[in-house]
């Protein structure tokens, strides 16, 4: 059974920094893309951040040029580099992958992390 398992969730300040991580384990042929979602109180889950196999990536505007997301396939994991951080950045963070498994290497289906919460308050 593929699974997916996310941690650095936490409380920051301002201005602070966190960096989430997420592993793929199971018997996993390929993953294809790969990205972070977060939902907010009262809030619809909305992308983050996304990243392709090839490292192409594409981030929403409200945490441009603040978040990275990167990969290591070798690891099958997928990073979330979160600086500056606002209190508008507050919500659980949910990971997602593109996954062939091996029971079935040319299909794709998504898995989806358990959430992380990420607090930024002073």
């Amino acid at each position: 059974q593929v699974q997916l398992v996310e941690s650095g969730g936490g409380l920051e300040q301002p201005g602070g920094s966190l960096r989430l991580s997420c592993a793929a384990s199971g018997r996993i042929f390929s993953i294809d893309a790969m990205g972070w979602y977060r939902q907010a109180p009262g809030k619809q889950r909305e992308l983050v951040a996304s990243i392709t196999s090839g490292g192409s990536t594409n981030y929403a505007d409200s945490v441009k040029g603040r978040f990275t997301i990167s990969r290591d396939n070798a690891k099958n994991t997928v990073y979330l580099q979160m600086n500056s951080l606002k209190p508008e950045d507050t919500a659980v963070y949910y990971c997602n992958a593109d996954i062939r498994p091996w029971v079935t290497p040319t299909l794709t289906r998504a898995y989806w992390g358990q959430g992380t919460q990420v607090t930024v308050s002073s």
